[in-house]
Parts: structure tokens; sequence; C-alpha cells
């Protein structure tokens, strides 16, 4: 038997969670996963011009933290699956704190806010960070209607942190300064 990617099962609008049940395309919680899907396409492009290998490495690590999230969003809330599906640890939110604090410690003090850019490494990781807040709020807008892991929104809302923090380190081992927001003033 051959596998086929498409199923037809879609061609309606509807699509099925994790349990069988059976919503709109529309649904906060496709809209939930599907953005997460994106933020790792995202992280996928940043790897792919990333030359840090500590950076790499995490990148790797978060996109498989990102399936873990997308899974848990699929999986209907309301039944029990026999499914094993993965699942999201304290530890993985620690571990982009500590990164965090490391980078930090090398980096020049922020003295105003920083646009975006300086090279396509640093783009690509400050466009990952505005699709992972778009992809925290849409998780947000699902919890305040069903059930959603509360360490899915904390563990997104780190990581868009991590992305800032990373595409400054990244300028910072390029020798690229952060690009300073000068207001035009009225």
């Amino acid at each position: 038997m051959t596998f086929r990617i498409y199923t037809k099962t879609g061609d309606k609008g509807k699509t099925a969670l994790i349990g069988g049940t059976k919503v709109s395309k529309a649904h906060l919680r496709i809209e939930a996963y599907g953005n997460v899907d994106e933020l790792n396409s995202c992280i996928g492009l940043c790897r792919d011009v990333q030359t840090d290998p500590a950076a790499l490495d995490l990148l790797r690590e978060i996109q498989d933290r990102l399936f873990t999230i997308g899974a848990l969003l699929a999986r209907d809330p309301g039944k029990d699956t026999k499914m094993m599906l993965p699942d999201l640890h304290e530890a993985d939110i620690l571990l982009l704190e500590k990164q965090i604090d490391a980078m930090t410690a090398l980096l020049p003090e922020m003295k105003s806010f920083i646009l975006p850019g300086g090279s396509i490494a640093i783009s690509y990781l400050h466009l990952a960070r505005c699709v992972c807040r778009r992809a925290e709020r849409s998780c947000v807008r699902l919890a305040e209607e069903e059930p959603v892991d509360g360490l899915v929104i904390t563990y997104l809302n780190r990581l868009s942190d991590y992305l800032f923090v990373l595409a400054r380190y990244t300028g910072h081992l390029t020798r690229i300064a952060d690009i300073p927001w000068s207001p035009r003033n009225p």
C-alpha cells in the first residue's frame, strides 16, 4: 500500500483532533498549533544560517519541543486517547533561561530599543521571535476557552525571549552591532 499525503477528508474545511473529534480548520486550537508549526519552520530557517554550534544544538532541541507542543495542542482536551504523547517539562524552560542568562552576560547593556536587522541570521531570529509571539497569543486565546497546559504558554514566552537574546548574541559573535531605534522627534 502506498502512503498518500492527501486524504480529501479536509476538503470541506474540517479536520480531526487527536482523539477523533472533528473541528473547523478555523478553530482556535487548529490556529494555535498551526502557528506553532509555522514557528518550527522559522526555527529551521534560523538553523540553516546559524554558525554557533551551541545555538545550532539548542535550536534543534527547540524544534523537538515545538513538535511536542503541537501534539499537545492537537489533542482533544475532552477525550482520553490511547496515543502516547510526549510532554513538556519545567526543565525545558529552565534550559532556555540558562542560555538567556549565559548570552546576556556577554552582551553589552541595552540602552534603547533595537531594530531587527544587521544580517540575515539576525533578521531570521527576529522574524522567528515575532512568529513565536503570535503562537503564544493564539495559545493564550485558546486557553481562555479550553484547557491548555500552562507550560506551553510559559515555554513560548521564554522562547521568544531566547530568540531575542540569540539575535543579539549572533550579532555579538559576528561583530555586528545592535541597531538602536532613534525615534523621530515631533
